[in-house]
């Protein structure tokens, strides 16, 4: 069993201390589109969802992001 669970990537985020501005400029993506990959609407590509894991201090194999995931 892993030591991480599966978390959403809004409670990453939440989890990390940042706001949805912060983590959007550190991502380099705006504010509607890291929205859009909280609520599940759309799936960030492989590169932009490591970064999301790098910024949040979180293994990017674990967070979940909504209906669909990556």
């Amino acid at each position: 069993m892993s030591e991480y669970p599966r978390i959403s990537a809004r409670a990453a985020r939440v989890n990390a201390g940042m706001t949805l501005e912060q983590a959007s400029k550190k991502i380099g993506i705006n504010r509607g589109t890291l929205i859009k990959y909280e609520k599940g609407d759309t799936v960030p590509d492989w590169d932009v969802a490591e970064k999301m894991g790098d910024i949040y201090n979180f293994p990017t194999q674990y967070i979940f992001f909504g209906k669909k995931s990556v």
